[in-house]
């Protein structure tokens, strides 16, 4: 999409319809806009988003992560100039770590993005994590739609690197590539902690530094013992990440075990076709190695993140990751929407301190008062059910 200064001469006042159909059209200072309302819960946020959400379903969501001095920013982007290198235009979301004052993102200068400096058709958006576990609000799923409706191949979600909480991403991205440094025996522990089950890719980085070959010796080692254990499905696996859960899940997380590697009975819709086809077999991790500083490994790392996407498509996963993410998606909002609710209900109540003056007092209990503040919910949709 054009990215020309006459198409993003969009009027300040523009109403959200005009808001949507300009970004629609091509124009950049649309999407930073609609990003900015996304990111600030502005009010039509979710009319915004609602609106996008038709015109989404075409991009590669690529999530890059890691340990704090992995390179992940470098890596980026160089990965970034290496799609635009193919024509492709791409969507970048940093997600940095909260300032404890403000809210907003800590590393928001981003000084190591310089080689898509004023290419149009690299959009940056640095946003804070917001304190969410794993570094991903959902201000950043909603993002990510903008910038996939706008039109952006590929976008490419930098997290904070905060350990096995990062599996937040595997509800965001297609693809997860996990970015580990050479002789970093602290991070393939973190990785032994749990990271290491949602890496569709993993990176060893810095590659011409010392400790390289044993680093990507132990890796291969780890993915191979871990494809040799047995995996419990949880609403995670639902979405058939690594071919555990497969297709024949269903979208509240209570899979069949009939993935893209075998059919366990239950649901064996047309997701299930091809099972049995040598192409799709189960996706084992790679380890990929590259130099982001000089570029090196990068066409590699990209040939990789398209196969495995190819392979999602081929094995019916990608659906089964797109259905499972909504799934959660209306689970997330439902808390909070519901929370919110509550969270009013006891201030009208007078406040959190009574409530909590009354169990203080052994007049009460945290039970009751949770009971009694979500009894107006319980009876209002007991209505329902008897009309």
């Amino acid at each position: 999409m054009s990215g020309s200064a006459e198409s993003d001469a969009e009027p300040e006042s523009a109403s959200e319809s005009d808001l949507v159909a300009a970004l629609l059209d091509g124009h950049h200072r649309s999407l930073a806009r609609v990003i900015t309302r996304i990111e600030n819960r502005s009010a039509g946020y979710r009319d915004l988003v609602s609106d996008l959400h038709e015109h989404t379903g075409d991009a590669h969501v690529v999530g890059v992560t890691g340990s704090p001095g992995a390179g992940k920013s470098t890596l980026v982007d160089k990965l970034a100039k290496h799609y635009r290198d193919e024509g492709l235009t791409v969507g970048v979301i940093a997600v940095d770590p909260s300032s404890p004052y403000t809210g907003g993102a800590v590393l928001g200068d981003r000084i190591r993005m310089a080689s898509n400096v004023g290419d149009m058709e690299v959009f940056f958006r640095s946003m804070s994590a917001r304190g969410t576990l794993g570094g991903l609000s959902t201000a950043t799923t909603d993002a990510v739609r903008a910038l996939d409706a706008f039109g952006k191949d590929v976008v490419i979600v930098e997290t904070v690197g905060a350990g096995q909480n990062e599996i937040d991403i595997v509800r965001t991205a297609d693809t997860v590539a996990v970015l580990v440094q050479p002789a970093s025996g602290d991070d393939v522990q973190m990785l032994k902690a749990g990271i290491l089950e949602i890496g569709d890719v993993f990176v060893v980085n810095k590659a011409d530094l010392d400790g390289a070959s044993r680093t990507v010796t132990e890796l291969k080692e780890m993915i191979h013992m871990r494809g040799d254990e047995p995996r419990v499905l949880d609403s995670f696996d639902a979405g058939g990440h690594h071919g555990t859960a497969g297709a024949g899940s269903d979208p509240d997380g209570h899979g069949s075990g009939g993935g893209a590697e075998q059919n366990g009975g239950g649901d064996t819709t047309d997701h299930d076709a091809g099972a049995d086809d040598p192409e799709t077999e189960p996706w084992t991790p790679p380890v990929v190695e590259t130099v982001a500083t000089s570029g090196e490994g990068i066409e590699e790392l990209a040939d990789t993140l398209a196969d495995h996407l190819s392979y999602l498509e081929r094995s019916g996963e990608l659906e089964a990751k797109e259905r499972t993410r909504y799934a959660e998606e209306i689970r997330a909002l439902l808390r909070s929407d519901v929370g919110g609710l509550l969270e009013g209900e006891i201030r009208r109540q007078g406040g959190m301190a009574s409530f909590v003056d009354a169990i203080y007092a052994r007049e009460t209990d945290p039970y009751t008062v949770a009971e009694e503040l979500l009894n107006p919910v319980r009876e209002c949709l007991e209505e329902r059910d008897g009309e």
